[in-house]
């Protein structure tokens, strides 16, 4: 599949969505004067345009990044290739059209719109599409369709499926765990439960299906475990997240497969030091579920829900967490170069947890301050590990 193809056909989709919409909105608000909706679209076109080929043409100028000149057009825009342009005009049609027409159905339908998109966690979304990205784009040096793809999937159906069919299943949980209801989790309504399913199905299958083609053994595999791994760590009959130790193995399976799907699709040389790099970042996943299971262990317990941490407790949680950080740290100093220098980052996360060194499991509450910052800290640890990916690149 051609960039060309991939870009046009988003747009298509996006173009027939917004006149969906539109016409949605419009007859249910027959007053509503349309021809400043069209002015306000045209004008969000425009800028989004603008600052696309302002951005792409720096980025691209500066070597950041290139694409493969056998899949794209040939007609360009500076530096900028036009198929470039595809997405931010899709944006700009179909995010205003989906808000206006979500404002014209009724607060009740606004406000189940805005529980499943909080379902899906999106500050976390780049957590997962990030990995794969980065996997893909150091093996291939090249942006393609099977990049964009792969990041799409990872960065909003796949954390819809991962997080909603949670919420869906902890539900009787949620309701008494004061941390739900926010960037920390949706409390989902009874009356989302089998929607929420229906759609992590109806977003997933397809982007695993064109993944799938796009790879061969290896690949497959490698979504099937990823895909299980979601489901299984929720759903009943499995709920691999009662089941304490492998509950984090299995969360920290969430957040690495994308890198190795990644790698896999992108024909990487698994080699040692990118074995020790994984090997690293599952320590971290590990580490991260860890310490965030401390602060629910009141919640997890009232409602009978087994974890790691109401399993060995508070104390000797957060000791864990710090052991899986620190040996993470430690493998990346083994990393071929620059891979040593992402060692330190592993310092702010222990920093963090080791004030609760000594955690009962009567306060263990109070972790959820530490667990706050691990959600900003994320954000900067990204930001260093960008900048060694583009010494790397460079170096390259």
């Amino acid at each position: 599949m051609t960039y060309p193809l991939i870009a046009t056909l988003g747009l298509a989709i996006a173009a027939c969505a917004a006149i969906v919409l539109l016409a949605v909105a419009f007859r249910r608000t027959p007053r509503v004067p349309r021809s400043r909706v069209l002015i306000a679209l045209l004008l969000t076109t425009v800028l989004m345009l603008a600052l696309t080929a302002l951005f792409d043409n720096l980025m691209i100028s500066a070597g950041l990044f290139h694409y493969a000149p056998s899949h794209l057009l040939g007609v360009s825009i500076g530096v900028a290739p036009v198929e470039d342009f595809a997405y931010p005009l899709a944006g700009a049609l179909l995010l205003p059209a989906a808000w206006l027409a979500l404002q014209k159905g009724g607060s009740a339908r606004r406000e189940d719109f805005r529980q499943l998109v909080v379902a899906s966690r999106p500050i976390s979304w780049i957590n997962t599409a990030f990995p794969f990205a980065a996997a893909y784009v150091l093996t291939t040096r090249e942006i393609d369709a099977v990049l964009l793809i792969g990041f799409l999937y990872f960065l909003v159906p796949y954390n819809f499926a991962m997080y909603g069919i949670n919420d869906v299943f902890d539900y009787a949980s949620d309701v008494a765990n004061p941390r739900k209801g926010g960037v920390e989790g949706a409390l989902l309504p009874r009356r989302l439960h089998t929607p929420t399913l229906w759609i992590a199905a109806l977003t997933n299958i397809p982007f695993l299906v064109l993944l799938a083609l796009a790879g061969g053994p290896a690949v497959w595999s490698a979504l099937a475990v990823s895909a299980f791994a979601v489901v299984a760590y929720s759903a009943p009959g499995l709920r691999f997240k009662e089941r304490p130790f492998l509950d984090s193995l299995t969360s920290s399976t969430h957040f690495v497969s994308p890198a190795v799907v990644g790698l896999l699709l992108a024909g990487a040389d698994l080699t040692g030091g990118i074995l020790l790099l994984l090997s690293a970042f599952f320590l971290w996943g590990m580490a991260a579920h860890a310490f965030g299971a401390v602060q629910d262990i009141v919640p997890d317990r009232a409602a009978g829900i087994h974890s790691i941490a109401t399993v060995i407790g508070a104390k000797a949680t957060v000791r864990v967490a710090l052991a899986l950080w620190t040996a993470a740290g430690l493998l990346m100093l083994a990393v071929p170069w620059p891979g040593p220098l992402a060692a330190i980052i592993a310092v702010p996360y222990l920093l963090n947890c080791a004030p609760f060194w000594s955690l009962t499991d009567e306060r263990s509450a109070e972790s959820n301050r530490a667990w706050r910052r691990f959600i900003a800290l994320n954000y900067f640890s990204g930001f260093l590990v960008t900048l060694l990916l583009i010494l790397e690149w460079n170096s390259a």
